[in-house]
């Protein structure tokens, strides 16, 4: 039994379903051709039908080939049985259903699970029947047309169609203009469109030109013509937009001055009384940039160089005046203070040009969605480009799915157009609880959108929400807001307990079905008469809730379903939504509150997981970047891309329209990414730890800033697609002469490329000019970006929709005109779903340009700082946003042991960079002198720990022998001494004034920086120097989030005490110089010439240090003082062996001869 119906010949797709009784061919038409076969011979999409249809015993094959005469691929789709859809010969397919009905095929993406991958078939799994579902029926006193809910005109309208199809003037009006005049209905020619035009009472009149307006108050008539002093814009140019309202001179309908409702068709008499602002809002700048106060800022950098002066001066006088009683003492001192001094200049210099930066997000409002309507937007709908959020996980057992699932509710609630917004949460690990908690969070984003925009929820993070202290009813004036929020609590409360059930339901559930299979596997063994002692060999397999396999990750981590082996699986969670609004009913039994003044549709969210398979590199984090940025381009290719951990949620419902307005603005297609500051909760009050980090994020960002942009940190940035592609900014500078002063500015586009002598250089194309056709494909060649032609062809797009409108565009740029976004995003279909698969094999990147210089870079533990660091060297520039309130929250590790090993993920990444051709010594000339030298620190700042560990042991040394670093006390050693303090003090207090940060988070900062610096950055060095000389991979561990806390013990993660490796150093430290104050106070009573002055400066430093490690030991001693065993052994050892070394180095005076002590 087979059924066919062959397609039509636009249709570049043939879609076949076939059962194991028959198939039935489906043509598939779509609005853009795709291109989803892969011309890889090794991909799993080309081979045999035959072998693949044999793959399985039952279900039905989704087949898809491409129709070219010179060559024929085909790839099949396999949708198995499932229990609530099982295939017999007598039962017809839902595709078939669907084909009787009338609906179109893309329907069928919905509840469907694509997966796929290397040397396997590419398969999609209905795990909901959504073809059923029952369209809704028009009115017939709405227009017919799709999308338009405006009352269709009434029967005796002498336009209306003999066929009946109701219309409103505005869809008649634009078939008429558009369509060629044809009725939506018959299709049929509309009659006597010429006479209804023409029709029209006093169209005669309207078209005879104006008089002009008559002089009043006696006024001539020259003063209307003054057009140099009236008509001139603030530009000087012509204002010609005034000129036709003062002579009320008109060019019909999209005139400039848009006449009053009731003359759109004609020139009527009646015109606006009072004349429009033409300097209106909309040509105001998005941002503007806000320097810091000169009266903070000029003795800031007078400071600066006063400090390096007096450092100068310090340091010579050092050299210049050995201590010869200590030698050793005296040089180690000495080159630790000279790396010291330079340590703090890298860290300085780049701090000299800090800025603030603001947005207007009115003024974007009325550019991009203007409520007036125009020919290019009949529609109004917004004109902003796409944007993609990535959210990225690992680990459910690290990273909570509840977490994970406030994040992504919080990124669908987002302020911005809800058909511009596509989510997708990528799961490195492939578990089903991650998948299930996914479907969850969707299913309760359809209460907890609409509440949010209903009564401008915020945060809109339900968690952050819910668990605010503050007044909720303050603001609100809606008088249904307490029962709405009453009845979403509880809703919300049953879906925290479903999410935190899943894993042991998920267990349950796989057992209950493992000894179904085993059952049946016993009893097929009985029958096949083989002993019924032998074991049965069934697979501990983790089970979907429709009774199918997990391809993803299985707990028993079976062959083909563990961490690093499985298969790639897509599953679009919430289609794509409508162009136009949607709004809810009344509140009853199904809606829990009233939605009906509120847009209720909801954002396109997809849950992907990259193919994993043994012997493949996977590239850690930036690998599951980069299959994200390839499946994105094809499902819905947003010219920007927002990227957020897991556990950094939009707390700012705006902030995404504050990144866009950058990016918008005059000059924002120089702009690579938009990097907010991260802000944390649930850290302890006192910061014990430094995790706020508002140092790094208020001091150092701020001040980059100035330069070429702020570095990109691994969360919270806006990026432009085309420049993680790799490409070269429109326009840069390249700095020349002594310290960069000399800039070059040129242009990148295709015209100067024949003088671009590097092969690396990717020129963004103009695709005005034909003749450089042949330059644009050799760059987008499949050695760069793969053999999948569908992502090649979505990069012009990306590219286009990422342009600044036409009056804002830069010299030498490509705009675009003002409305060209505002269109109906391609529906998805079959086909693409199956390409989007092809995309994140594991394979697919071999032999390509991905991870060297296109996406994320690999080869780095922080390929956050990688990235950035390529995108400022091709010449780019980046901007900080700040935003209040804050854009971002999320969490940070508050326990000491977590602490330390992110801190030593994230110096470990930069000893990395240093040992690579990433190092800012080996930049390009786009890149700033100063942008070099943050550079540069980030590489070198971990080597500092040398020194410093060193120098923390000298105030020991010192009180052991009796000496100091200095052979007296004199008083040019003290004034310079007290000089560098005083400066750095007096610049401590001015960077606090002008970044707006406490004295209590400097302090913070300074205190870990030693802890750090003494643990986990020494580590760092040995741990790159073994991976550079030795080829010795270094580790990733991954960083523990913490769910929701119980009441009552907030902070209770802060007082665990897990003991590592990397505390010993600072245990060392702390032991070895309270045993040494201790010894040179005894030393010093006891000695008949007391030397007061040299114990007084080694029992000062000895104190510096171990102020700068206070909160290190209180997070040792745990909750309530109780120092831990472990601790003690420590002590005890490294005392005795203290002990025994300074009573053989350093023998007590006057007893030599009887004091004597050798090693045995």
């Amino acid at each position: 039994m087979a059924a066919s119906s062959s397609s039509p010949p636009s249709s570049p797709m043939t879609i076949t379903v076939s059962s194991s009784t028959g198939f039935q061919n489906v043509g598939l038409t779509s609005p853009v051709r795709r291109f989803s076969v892969s011309n890889n011979p090794n991909s799993p999409l080309s081979g045999s039908r035959g072998n693949r249809r044999g793959s399985s015993g039952g279900g039905r094959y989704l087949s898809m080939s491409k129709d070219n005469a010179e060559e024929c691929v085909a790839y099949t789709v396999h949708i198995p049985p499932t229990p609530d859809r099982r295939m017999s010969e007598s039962q017809t397919s839902p595709l078939e259903d669907a084909q009787k009905a009338g609906q179109p095929l893309g329907c069928y993406i919905k509840d469907t699970i694509y997966t796929g991958g290397f040397n396997c078939v590419t398969r999609a799994h209905v795990v909901e029947n959504s073809i059923d579902e029952s369209k809704p029926v028009k009115s017939e006193l709405v227009c017919g047309m799709k999308g338009c809910d405006e009352k269709a005109q009434d029967g005796t309208w002498k336009a209306q169609c003999e066929c009946g199809f109701k219309i409103c003037r505005d869809c008649y009006l634009e078939c008429v203009g558009t369509g060629e005049g044809h009725c939506p209905g018959c299709k049929e020619p509309y009659k006597d469109i010429s006479d209804d035009e023409s029709d029209e009472p006093g169209s005669e009149e309207k078209d005879q030109p104006h008089p002009l307006p008559r002089a009043k108050g006696g006024v001539k008539m020259e003063k209307n013509f003054s057009l140099v002093q009236s008509f001139k814009a603030p530009n000087h140019e012509f204002d010609h937009a005034r000129w036709l309202f003062e002579t009320k001179g008109t060019y019909g309908y999209g005139n400039a001055v848009w006449p009053k409702d009731g003359y759109e068709f004609g020139r009527g008499n009646e015109r606006c009384e009072n004349p429009p602002e033409f300097n209106e809002r909309r040509n105001r700048p998005l941002t503007r940039k806000v320097g810091v106060s000169a009266a903070v800022l000029s003795p800031y950098r007078l400071l600066i160089f006063i400090r390096l002066a007096a450092l100068a001066c310090f340091l010579t006088w050092r050299i210049s005046h050995p201590n010869h009683e200590a030698m050793w003492l005296w040089i180690m001192s000495v080159v630790c203070e000279i790396w010291f001094a330079l340590s703090w200049l890298l860290d300085q210099l780049p701090k000299l040009c800090p800025v603030n930066r603001v947005t207007d997000l009115s003024v974007l409002k009325e550019r991009f969605e203007s409520s007036a309507l125009n020919l290019r937007n009949p529609k109004g709908l917004s004109d902003l480009p796409g944007i993609d959020v990535f959210v990225s996980t690992a680990d459910p057992e690290k990273e909570p799915p509840l977490v994970t699932a406030n994040t992504i509710l919080s990124i669908l609630a987002v302020d911005y157009p809800v058909e511009k917004l596509a989510c997708y949460l990528s799961d490195d690990g492939g578990s089903l609880v991650t998948f299930e908690a996914l479907a969850e969070a969707a299913s309760f984003a359809r209460v907890w959108v609409p509440f949010c925009r209903k009564h401008k929820i915020e945060p809109r993070n339900p968690e952050a929400y819910f668990g605010l202290k503050r007044d909720p009813l303050k603001n609100k004036v809606k008088l249904d807001f307490v029962r709405d929020r009453r009845r979403v609590k509880r809703e919300y409360d049953e879906f925290k307990v479903r999410i935190n059930a899943l894993p042991d339901s998920i267990r349950r559930r796989s057992d209950a079905y493992n000894a179904q299979a085993e059952v049946r596997g016993r009893k097929k063994q009985m029958e096949m008469g083989e002993s019924p002692f032998e074991p049965v060999k069934v697979p501990k397999a983790t089970w979907m809730s429709d009774g199918s396999h997990w391809p993803g990750t299985w707990s028993s981590t079976e062959e083909g379903h563990s961490r690093g082996d499985h298969e790639g699986i897509i599953q679009i969670m919430l289609v794509p939504p409508n162009a136009e609004p949607v709004h809810g009913t009344e509140a009853d039994g199904e809606n829990l509150i009233d939605t009906t003044d509120v847009d209720t549709r909801l954002p396109m969210l997809v849950y992907v997981s990259r193919e994993k398979r043994p012997g493949f590199d996977h590239n850690k984090k930036a690998g599951a970047m980069n299959a994200l940025v390839r499946t994105s381009a094809i499902m819905s290719n947003g010219s920007f891309i927002l990227n957020l951990d897991c556990d950094h949620y939009i707390y700012n419902s705006l902030a995404v329209r504050e990144g866009m307005c950058f990016m918008l603005d005059r000059g924002g297609d120089k702009i690579c990414y938009v990097q907010f500051p991260q802000r944390f909760e649930g850290i302890d009050p006192n910061d014990r730890y430094a995790n706020h980090n508002t140092v790094f994020f208020d001091v150092c960002m701020r001040a980059l800033d100035g330069l070429q942009g702020p570095m990109y940190v691994g969360t919270g940035c806006i990026f432009r697609r085309i420049a993680l592609y790799g490409f070269s900014p429109p326009r840069a500078t390249e700095h020349h002469g002594w310290l960069g002063s000399k800039k070059i500015k040129f242009s990148l586009r295709k015209r100067k490329a024949e003088k671009n002598k590097d092969e690396d250089e990717m020129i963004l194309p103009i695709n005005e000019d034909r003749l450089g056709e042949d330059e644009f494909t050799k760059a987008l060649i499949p050695q760069r970006f793969g053999n999948s032609t569908s992502l090649i062809d979505s990069i012009a797009v990306a590219e286009f929709g990422g342009r600044l409108l036409h009056e804002l565009r830069g010299k030498g740029s490509q705009g675009r005109p003002a409305g060209s976004l505002a269109v109906q995003r391609e529906p998805l279909d079959a086909s693409a779903l199956a390409e989007a698969i092809s995309v994140i094999t594991c394979f697919y990147e071999d032999k390509t340009e991905w991870g060297k210089r296109v996406g994320w870079i690999y080869g780095s533990v922080t390929e956050d700082v990688v990235t950035g660091y390529r995108m400022h060297n091709r010449g780019w520039r980046s901007v900080y946003c700040v935003t209040k309130p804050d854009a971002f929250r999320g969490s940070a590790p508050i326990n000491l042991t977590d602490r330390l090993n992110q801190v030593l993920r994230w110096a470990t990444g930069s000893v990395e960079i240093f040992f690579s051709r990433n190092n800012a010594l080996f930049a390009t000339r786009r890149m700033k002198f100063l942008q070099r030298i943050a550079y540069f620190n980030v590489g070198i700042y971990p080597f500092t720990s040398i020194f410093l560990l060193t120098y923390c042991f000298l105030p020991a040394f010192s009180l052991f022998s009796g000496k100091f670093i200095v052979q007296s006390l004199n008083g040019m050693f003290l004034v310079l001494l007290l000089a560098i303090t005083l400066t750095l003090s007096m610049l401590a207090i001015l960077e606090i004034r002008w970044s707006k940060i406490t004295l209590h988070d400097w302090w913070r900062n300074e205190q870990f920086w030693l802890i750090g610096g003494t643990s986990a950055h020494l580590a760092a060095v040995f741990q790159g120097l073994l991976k550079v000389i030795a080829g010795i991979d270094i580790s990733f561990t991954l960083t523990s989030k913490s769910a929701a806390p119980e009441e009552g013990d907030e902070f209770a993660e802060l007082y665990e005490f897990r003991f590592t490796v990397l505390m010993i150093p600072p245990i060392t430290i702390i032991l070895i110089n309270m045993t040494a104050i201790a010894v040179g106070v005894f030393r010093t009573l006891y000695s008949p010439f007391p030397q007061w002055s040299k114990l007084l400066g080694g029992v000062f430093f000895s104190f510096w240090v171990l102020s700068h490690l206070y909160p290190f030991a209180k997070g040792l001693m745990g909750r309530r003082g109780k120092i831990p065993t472990i601790v003690f052994l420590w002590s005890t050892l490294i005392c005795i062996v203290i002990s025994l070394l300074a009573v053989y180095i350093y023998p007590p005076s006057g007893r030599q001869e009887y004091m004597t002590f050798q090693f045995p």
